[in-house]
C-alpha cells in the first residue's frame, strides 16, 4: 500500500474508534463515563492483535493490546455475538472496568473485533464506588468471566439481569451497559463499511502493511536509546493491610532495536489490592515507549513488537488468583511508569521528565446500604506533572496512565448529596529546580448525608522524585475534618464532615543554581522583610503597576518559570519583542496576598499593560493569537519612543 493510502487507512481506523467513544459518551448514564470519560475503544484483527485505538485511557488500551490475543483464543465468534468480561485474570484489569467485545463478519468471513472498556462505579461491591480495601478478588465485586451478552443479535436477558441485580442503581447500570452495546454496534457499522469498501483480502493486507510500518517506526525510535542495561527501583507506600515500602524493581535491557523490561526482584504479591495481572504492567511499559515514538506512529500491534517484558509469576506485577487487584490497575500501573522512566532517564537524560504526582488519588463513595436512596460515585484527582529539560511540569493535571477529566462541580452537586467546598491548586508543591514540578490539587468535599468513603492513594510516604539535581515534589495528604488519614482508608463520614484530598506535586528538573539570567525582563520587587507592613506591600505593588508599561506577576522568573502557565505567558510577551517587568509571587508572599486589592483575577500569572489588568494566561494567549497583544505592545514601544 502506498504511503498516502496507508495514512488514510490508519486515520479511518482511528476515526472508527473515536466515533465509538463519542457514541458511548453521549448515551452513558453515569457521570463517570459521560463526564469523566473513563472509557476506551479499539479495533482488533481476528487474532486479537491491536489494529487501532483512540486516545482514551492508556491503562485500558495497553492492557487490551497485551491480553486480547489470549481472550480471542477462548472465543468461538459468530455473527451477532457480543462478549462481556471483567475478570482480571482472564483479560480484564480490575472489576469496575467492564469490557464488551463484538466480532465483525463480512458475509460469513470473520474480519476482526471492535471492543470498548468502561469503568462502572457500581459493580456489586460491598462498599460504594467499587474500589474497596479488599484482600480477595471476590470481595471487590462481581467477577465476570468471558461470556456471551448477545447471541445472534439477541440480548441474553438472563445475563443482563444477573449483572444488573448485583448493582445498587439498576437504572444507571442498565443505561451504561446499553451505551457500551450501542458503541460496539456503531463500531461494527463503520468497520463493516470499511471492509466492504476494500474487500476482506485487501483489508487484511492493509492491516499487515500498517503493522509493518508501525514496527519500523518503533524500531527507529528505539535506536535512539543507547544500548545497555538500566536499573531502577521505586516503592509503593503500603497495601492498606500493614505491608509498607513495597519495591518495584526493573532491569531494562536495550539492544539492536529491541527492549526488554525484566521486573525480577519486584515484591511478591501482597495481601492488599495493589496486585495486578501482567497485562496491566504491559500497559505501563507500552505507554512509556509509545511516548518516545514519533507522533504519527500508528497505535497498532506492530508498534509494540520490539517491546517485551517479564515478571515472576506470583509477584506484585504478575499476581495469582485470587489476589485483590482494584488498586493495581490504578496505583501500581502509575508506579511502573515511574520505574520505567527512572531507568530511561539514565539513557536519555534530556528526554525524560521527573516523576509526576504518582497517584490517581482514587475516591469512591456513596450510601452504604441497598435501598431507594442508594448512590455510588468514583473519581480520580490529578496533581503535579514532573518537570523536564525543556520546561516546568504542568499544574493540576491527570498524568500518564489516566487522562480522565474531573466531574464538573455542578454535575457532582446536582447528582449526589455532596458539596465541593474547595477546588484549587496546591501552591508551591512542585519540586524545586531549574524547572519546577507542577503543583498538586486540593479538592474538598462536604457530605450532606452519612456517606461510606474509600480512599486509595499513593505518594504519601515516598515523594515524587526530581531529576538532574531537581527537588522532590511535596507528598500527598488526605484529611477528614483537618485530621490526617492513611493513604488507603475506608470510613463512614457523618453529615457535615469534610474530606480534603491534597495531591502531590511533580518532581523538579535541574539544579536550581543552573538557571540562566539572559532574559530581557527585569525584576522589580525586592524580597520583603518581615517588618514591612501590608500598606508598604500595597504601595510597592501600586508603584510596580503604574511605573512599568508592561508587568507580569508570575510564579518564578521568565527564564526560570515555576508553572506552565507562567512559561507560556512570558513566551507570548517575548514574541512581541517588548521589555517587561516581572514579580515572582512565590518569592514575594506579601505581594501575592495583597495583589487582590488591585486585581480581581483569581489565578497567576497576571499581566498589566499601561496600568490596566489584561488578564491571565488564556487571555494573553488569545490576544497573542489574534494579533491584539502585538498591537498593545507596539503602542507601548511607540509611546516610549515618542
Amino acid at each position: 500500500m502506498e504511503a498516502i493510502e496507508l495514512s488514510l487507512f490508519a486515520s479511518r481506523l482511528q476515526a472508527i474508534c473515536e466515533e465509538m467513544g463519542t457514541a458511548l459518551r453521549r448515551t452513558a448514564f453515569s457521570p463517570n463515563i459521560r463526564d469523566r470519560l473513563d472509557f476506551s475503544c479499539a479495533v482488533f484483527d481476528t487474532k486479537g492483535r491491536l489494529s487501532a485505538q483512540a486516545a482514551h485511557i492508556p491503562v485500558h488500551l495497553g492492557s487490551m493490546a497485551f491480553a486480547m490475543s489470549g481472550i480471542v483464543e477462548c472465543l468461538d465468534p459468530a455473527p451477532g455475538d457480543m462478549v462481556i468480561l471483567n475478570d482480571p485474570y482472564l483479560g480484564g484489569t480490575h472489576l469496575p472496568d467492564v469490557t464488551l467485545i463484538a466480532p465483525l463478519f463480512h458475509g460469513t468471513e470473520h474480519c476482526g473485533f471492535v471492543v470498548n472498556r468502561a469503568h462502572h462505579a457500581d459493580i456489586g461491591c460491598a462498599t460504594p464506588g467499587g474500589m474497596p480495601i479488599a484482600t480477595r478478588l471476590e470481595d471487590e465485586g462481581l467477577v465476570i468471566a468471558p461470556q456471551r451478552l448477545m447471541a445472534e443479535g439477541r440480548l441474553l436477558i438472563d445475563v443482563v439481569e444477573w449483572l444488573i441485580d448485583a448493582t445498587r442503581d439498576r437504572t444507571t447500570a442498565r443505561g451504561d451497559l446499553a451505551s457500551q452495546i450501542g458503541a460496539n454496534r456503531c463500531g461494527l457499522e463503520r468497520l463493516g463499511a470499511l471492509v466492504a469498501g476494500l474487500g476482506p483480502e485487501r483489508y487484511r493486507a492493509s492491516l499487515a502493511d500498517l503493522n509493518d510500518y508501525g514496527e519500523g517506526m518503533a524500531r527507529t525510535a528505539l535506536t535512539r536509546i543507547p544500548a545497555g542495561c538500566y536499573r531502577f527501583t521505586d516503592w509503593l507506600d503500603d497495601d492498606g493491610q500493614g505491608q509498607e515500602d513495597i519495591p518495584i524493581r526493573l532491569a531494562l535491557t536495550v539492544s539492536a532495536e529491541r527492549v526488554h523490561a525484566d521486573f525480577a526482584g519486584t515484591a511478591p504479591q501482597v495481601p492488599g489490592n495493589l496486585n495486578c495481572p501482567l497485562s496491566v504492567a504491559a500497559a505501563a511499559v507500552y505507554y512509556v515507549f509509545y511516548c518516545l515514538m514519533p507522533r504519527e506512529t500508528p497505535a497498532c500491534a506492530g508498534a509494540f513488537r520490539p517491546i517485551t517484558l517479564s515478571a515472576p509469576e506470583g509477584c506484585l506485577l504478575n499476581a495469582r488468583r485470587p489476589a485483590a487487584v482494584a488498586a493495581g490497575n490504578v496505583e501500581t500501573s502509575t508506579r511502573i511508569v515511574d520505574v520505567v522512566l527512572g531507568a530511561l532517564a539514565q539513557a536519555l537524560p534530556e528526554a525524560i521528565p521527573a516523576a509526576s504526582h504518582g497517584s490517581m488519588n482514587n475516591l469512591a463513595m456513596g450510601s452504604g446500604a441497598m435501598g431507594t436512596d442508594t448512590w455510588d460515585y468514583y473519581e480520580t484527582v490529578g496533581g503535579g506533572m514532573g518537570a523536564h529539560a525543556h520546561g516546568p511540569g504542568l499544574d493540576g493535571v491527570q498524568t500518564h496512565m489516566t487522562n480522565t477529566r474531573n466531574t464538573p462541580i455542578e454535575v457532582l452537586e446536582t447528582s449526589y448529596p455532596l458539596r465541593v467546598t474547595r477546588y484549587a491548586l496546591r501552591e508551591a508543591t512542585g519540586g524545586r529546580g531549574r524547572y519546577a514540578g507542577g503543583c498538586g490539587l486540593t479538592r474538598e468535599f462536604q457530605f450532606l448525608t452519612p456517606t461510606s468513603v474509600t480512599v486509595l492513594g499513593e505518594r504519601r510516604r515516598h515523594a515524587p522524585w526530581g531529576l538532574a539535581g531537581g527537588g522532590d515534589g511535596q507528598r500527598a495528604v488526605t484529611l477528614l475534618n483537618g485530621t490526617p488519614l492513611p493513604g488507603k482508608v475506608h470510613l463512614t463520614a457523618a453529615a457535615g464532615d469534610r474530606l480534603t484530598l491534597e495531591s502531590a506535586g511533580g518532581g523538579g528538573w535541574g539544579d536550581v543554581c543552573s538557571a540562566r539570567n539572559d532574559y530581557t525582563a527585569h525584576p522589580i520587587v525586592e524580597s520583603p522583610s518581615s517588618e514591612r507592613s501590608v500598606m508598604d506591600a500595597m504601595e510597592r505593588i501600586k508603584q510596580t503597576i503604574e511605573g512599568n508599561p508592561v508587568v507580569i506577576f508570575m510564579k518564578g522568573t521568565p527564564d526560570f518559570p515555576q508553572c506552565g502557565f507562567s512559561m507560556r505567558t512570558t513566551e507570548a510577551l517575548r514574541a512581541c519583542h517588548v521589555d517587561f517587568a516581572h514579580v515572582d509571587i512565590l518569592a514575594e508572599p506579601e505581594v501575592r496576598q495583597n495583589l487582590p486589592h488591585y486585581s480581581n483575577w483569581p489565578t497567576f500569572p497576571q499581566v498589566f499593560i499601561n496600568g490596566e489588568l489584561v488578564g491571565g494566561c488564556d487571555i494573553v494567549l488569545d490576544l497573542y493569537q489574534s494579533g491584539e497583544l502585538q498591537k498593545m505592545t507596539d503602542a507601548v514601544r511607540n509611546r516610549a519612543a515618542g
